[in-house]
């Protein structure tokens, strides 16, 4: 009677082990730690007193939460929204267009130049968008020169204009990765299905809503999820350019609970901020991945 044979990939599980016990360590646990001290108050030294829900009740009835909450909804559109539309557009262009007419080392060299802002440090980017942006700096210089003064305005301070400076820059900045994902994703369609399209006298417009659009749906559903989750994150753009200021004009939870972490010691309900936007990644990345399995299925 022959031995079964085990599958060849259970020999691998060990090797996965390491990895597993390090995002146990440095992910699970820290994550269970601060849903724990979400129901607590505790300033980060001595013992935590147990206030049941009172984190939560205070936090639904914070204006400055709520403030928050509605930016942190501006900024998924300039992180997630916007880029997406941009980058679907101007892939699809630089893939059937500027290819065609003048060669792929072009659509290379422009490739290249609109991902650029996602490899350098948010740090650099920031300061170097708080100089330009400064009320002496370079946006408003350049508009002294060339006659538009009366147009030059502190951009970071105004509190009506902070927000959409933040939302330009933040598009900036993002319009790179759904760029080079979507360009990746033009590459496994048929080429005959734009010639069979060409030769009915298609114009490049049906050609982007009939053919590119649908065809790169699971490439558009990534983006969404992973830029949808990165707005509702984001910090060090924030913390770099504004410090959630003027006011609460450019406030975002993430940052609103770093404030209440390290600048005012209350960890308690900086937890119970960052545990509820944990629960809203993971209810929005569900049933994004929901639909999307649902509608490839």
């Amino acid at each position: 009677m022959k031995t079964p044979r085990r599958p060849r990939t259970a020999g691998y599980t060990v090797f996965l082990l390491p990895g597993l016990l390090l995002s146990m360590l440095f992910l699970a646990v820290p994550l269970l730690m601060t849903f724990a001290y979400s129901f607590t108050q505790w300033t980060g030294i001595g013992p935590a007193t147990f206030t049941g829900l009172d984190n939560y009740t205070r936090l639904f009835e914070d204006s400055d939460f709520w403030a928050s909450f509605r930016n942190i909804a501006f900024v998924i559109v300039g992180m997630a929204v916007v880029p997406t539309l941009l980058g679907l557009f101007l892939s699809a262009l630089l893939f059937d267009y500027v290819g065609k007419k003048h060669g792929d080392q072009v659509v290379t060299v422009l490739r290249s130049g609109l991902y650029l802002p996602q490899v350098i440090p948010v740090a650099v980017t920031g300061l170097m968008w708080g100089w330009i942006l400064a009320p002496e700096g370079a946006a408003n210089s350049l508009l002294d020169k060339i006659g538009l003064k009366s147009l030059a305005q502190n951009w970071l301070g105004n509190p009506d204009l902070a927000l959409w400076v933040v939302l330009a820059v933040l598009v900036w900045m993002q319009l790179g990765y759904p760029l080079v994902l979507f360009l990746s994703g033009l590459q496994r369609i048929d080429p005959e299905l734009y010639e069979a399209a060409d030769l009915d006298g298609a114009s490049w417009w049906t050609r982007f809503t009939r053919i590119t659009v649908p065809l790169l749906r699971p490439e558009i559903y990534v983006v969404l999820v992973t830029t949808t989750i990165a707005g509702l994150k984001v910090f060090a753009q924030i913390y770099v350019l504004t410090g959630g200021g003027p006011g609460s004009a450019t406030l975002v939870p993430s940052y609103f609970a770093y404030q209440n972490f390290f600048e005012r010691a209350d960890v308690g309900y900086g937890s119970a901020i960052s545990s509820t936007m944990t629960l809203l990644v993971l209810v929005i990345a569900a049933t994004t991945l929901t639909r999307q399995a649902r509608e490839d299925g």
